[in-house]
């Protein structure tokens, strides 16, 4: 969207409020969009909750946002990523990875700009032996 309006409300993000009305955006369809697109990379095993301050969400909210993170300040997105890691691949790559992924689905979607993703590596998840 050109020249797009971002500001936080209790509610979510609003688009292009202009005389016609506004769009408003839940912050959670913005954390759905970038554990999707951060869990579909390739060597990513899955999303990461840590256990202090998350653990009621992470009961409440079940499911792919449990290891996102959502800032949003003026017309600065900023998201935070906790994925755990397949063995055999390059956390290094995998980092680069998610955070292309993550800016391209949000970036994408939504028509915002994301000024940051911040991806921690928490694990590395081993294989399976087969029988």
């Amino acid at each position: 969207m050109m020249g797009a309006i971002i500001m936080a409300d209790s509610k979510g993000i609003i688009i292009n409020a202009d005389e016609k009305g506004s769009i408003n955006i839940s912050e959670d369809v913005v954390v759905i969009i970038a554990a999707t697109a951060a869990a579909e990379t390739e060597g990513v095993h899955g999303l990461f909750a840590s256990h202090n301050k998350e653990i009621t969400n992470m009961l409440v909210k079940k499911g792919l946002s449990k290891g996102v993170k959502l800032y949003i300040e003026g017309d600065d997105i900023t998201i935070d990523i906790n994925v755990i890691a397949e063995m055999g691949f390059s956390v290094n790559e995998i980092g680069a990875k998610v955070q292309k992924a993550v800016i391209s689905a949000v970036e994408d979607t939504m028509g915002v700009t994301v000024k940051a993703v911040n991806v921690s590596i928490c694990g590395i998840a081993l294989k399976k032996k087969e029988r």
